[in-house]
């Protein structure tokens, strides 16, 4: 396991799933203003709900950064199609749950009115942003072990 490279791995899956998720709020597609949701859950109002939101965000963002390495770790095969593939599927499985959890739970006792919608929509927009989560995340995952693991790089760096 190699922590620099799923945490940086985790912190550009986080932001790109981010701006997927924003662009599908923007685009009016699906109520997925999902930083505000989880900053409203703990300030109880839309108001102030943006930093508290990203910092939960990151943080899971990156706690979930070191259980998609570990599945990777488990898997025979450690190539960068094997770990990009592993990472994608996890982001389905992941967004699946999350999507399912916040139609039947989370959007029934939200704090703030605007978000106890969501519909099929949030769902499908929770579930792009995870699958896009696990491919940004399997990717550069598997550009950091090649570049940061290989013994010999094909080419030599003047320092």
């Amino acid at each position: 396991m190699n922590p620099l490279g799923i945490a940086l791995a985790g912190l550009v899956a986080t932001s790109t799933m981010l701006a997927v998720m924003s662009v599908l709020h923007r685009l009016k597609w699906a109520n997925a203003d999902m930083v505000r949701a989880i900053g409203s859950l703990v300030t109880r109002s839309y108001e102030g709900s943006l930093i508290p939101g990203l910092i939960i965000h990151y943080s899971f963002g990156l706690f979930f950064a070191f259980i998609y390495a570990k599945l990777i770790g488990l898997a025979p095969v450690n190539t960068p199609a094997a770990i990009v593939i592993i990472a994608t599927f996890t982001g389905l499985v992941h967004g699946v749950i999350v999507g399912l959890a916040l139609e039947v739970m989370v959007a029934t006792y939200h704090p703030v009115p605007q978000f106890r919608r969501a519909g099929f929509a949030v769902v499908i927009a929770h579930i792009l942003g995870h699958i896009t989560y696990g491919i940004s995340l399997g990717i550069v995952y598997a550009l950091y072990l090649k570049f940061h693991l290989t013994p010999h790089l094909p080419f030599h760096l003047p320092l």
